[in-house]
Order: C-alpha cells, then sequence, then structure tokens
C-alpha cells in the first residue's frame, strides 16, 4: 500500500453513553480503547477505539450535535447510523468476537456465507448491535 491509496481513517459513531460504548467495544468486540481517561477527565470531546493500525470509531456523544455546523443539516446527522460498519477479522479473531458477544447476551444473527465484499467473497459473516443500536457486520475471508 502507498500513501496516496485512499484508506478509511475513521467512523464516527454517535453515541448516548461514551464511555459505556468504550467498555463494549473494548470488552466485547476486543478493539483497543483510546482516549478514554481524557474524556472522563473533560479534556477531550470524546473516545475512540482502534480497529487496526490506520483506523479507529470515534464514540461521539449525541450532546455533540449541536456543535455538528461544518455543512447544513450536519447537526440532524446525530441519531442517524449508518446502515452497518464491516469489521474483516482472521477466523480465529472472528470466533473470538463470536464468543465475546454472546457470553455478554448481545442478540447476533446466524452465520453468512459468501457474502460479498471490498476483498470478495466471504467465508463467513454475521450481523450484531451495538448498545446505541449500530449495526456491525463481522466477517472473514479465506
Amino acid at each position: 500500500m502507498t500513501n496516496n491509496t485512499a484508506r478509511l481513517d475513521h467512523v464516527v459513531l454517535w453515541v448516548s453513553d461514551p464511555l459505556a460504548a468504550a467498555d463494549f467495544y473494548e470488552k466485547a468486540v476486543g478493539l483497543e480503547p483510546l482516549r478514554v481517561a481524557e474524556f472522563a477527565e473533560g479534556k477531550t470531546s470524546f473516545p475512540s477505539v482502534r480497529v487496526n493500525e490506520e483506523t479507529i470509531l470515534d464514540l461521539a456523544p449525541l450532546t455533540m450535535a449541536e456543535r455538528m455546523r461544518m455543512l447544513p443539516g450536519s447537526v440532524e446527522s446525530a441519531g442517524h447510523p449508518v446502515n452497518h460498519v464491516c469489521l474483516a477479522l482472521p477466523a480465529e479473531q472472528f470466533d473470538a468476537l463470536r464468543a465475546r458477544l454472546e457470553e455478554r447476551s448481545v442478540p447476533v444473527s446466524p452465520i453468512d456465507r459468501d457474502a460479498y465484499g471490498a476483498r470478495g467473497k466471504a467465508t463467513r459473516s454475521f450481523y450484531f448491535r451495538d448498545p446505541d443500536g449500530n449495526v456491525f457486520e463481522a466477517r472473514h475471508y479465506e
């Protein structure tokens, strides 16, 4: 990959409780929390979780919506999650994620096979929701 290749840098999710969301993404999904202590101390506007070395999920509190004035209609985006975000994982991490979600009684969809994605057909995939209703797909490719 070169420095001028397009990459996904971050996705901002609206959440009702950023600390609870960070805890969910750390313990249930297995992502590394970032800036949680700083958020709890009021030193930053929101915490994040790391998906990989290049991509993070920002966990923005709904109270920030009124400050979203970069484009007309931005304020109204609060509470409108994207259709879903897909996490591609190696097979063992895929299985570990599903097990952690089931341990925490997070509803998960049945396993789907051969769903098409960025790298072609995925071997297996399933869906789950975070505590704020955002939908995630987990998948792995061979």
